[in-house]
């Protein structure tokens, strides 16, 4: 049985890094994982996307419309634009923060209204100020972090494992702020 789990963001909110501690972590428990990198215009705050598909044999990291067991996403739109990928009886995790993308920051556009409420009425929804809970744990940029541990929480791999493969993966001198926002996004209620 495969698993497959699409990152959405923001470029510079960390889709990588979280991509990273999901890929090794169920690297580390035997699975074959391939995880593929489908940017927009990261470098300008663009639309991230991040595949990560895991199971016994996986052989292509691409997530079809309708396959994505999880959507992880570190914005509201993003959520939202990643909708139509969400299989039926999946799941969607969502940082309640809105970014504003060129055509809105522009005028050319305008933010979309209860966003939040579109994806409860079609989707199982967790949403949460994944901001408050990242600068708790002593930066606004460890979003990425707490998401990963929330949705951790919806796994059968155990709490230690995870916390392992962060240790691993996070860079030393960023160390106990991931470890802070990977507890409190995985303690979430």
């Amino acid at each position: 049985m495969t698993k497959n789990i699409m990152i959405v963001g923001v470029g510079g909110q960390g889709t990588l890094l979280a991509s990273r501690i999901l890929g090794n972590t169920v690297l580390n428990e035997g699975y074959d994982v391939k995880v593929s990198e489908v940017h927009g215009m990261s470098q300008r705050g663009g639309s991230v996307v991040t595949y990560v598909k895991f199971g016994d044999a996986v052989h292509s990291p691409i997530i079809d419309k309708g396959e994505a067991d999880i959507i992880l996403a570190f914005e509201l739109l993003e959520a939202y634009r990643a909708l139509p990928w969400l299989k039926q009886g999946g799941k969607i995790i969502v940082n309640r923060q809105q970014i504003n993308p060129m055509p809105v920051i522009t005028g050319a556009a305008q933010y979309p209204e209860d966003i939040e409420g579109k994806l409860r009425a079609v989707a199982n929804v967790t949403a949460l100020d994944a901001l408050s809970l990242a600068e708790q744990a002593g930066s606004a940029k460890a979003v990425n972090v707490v998401l990963i541990g929330l949705m951790a929480k919806n796994t059968d791999i155990p709490y230690e494992k995870w916390i392992e493969t962060v240790k691993t993966t996070v860079p030393a001198k960023f160390l106990e702020i991931n470890l802070k926002a990977f507890d409190l996004g995985y303690h979430h209620e």
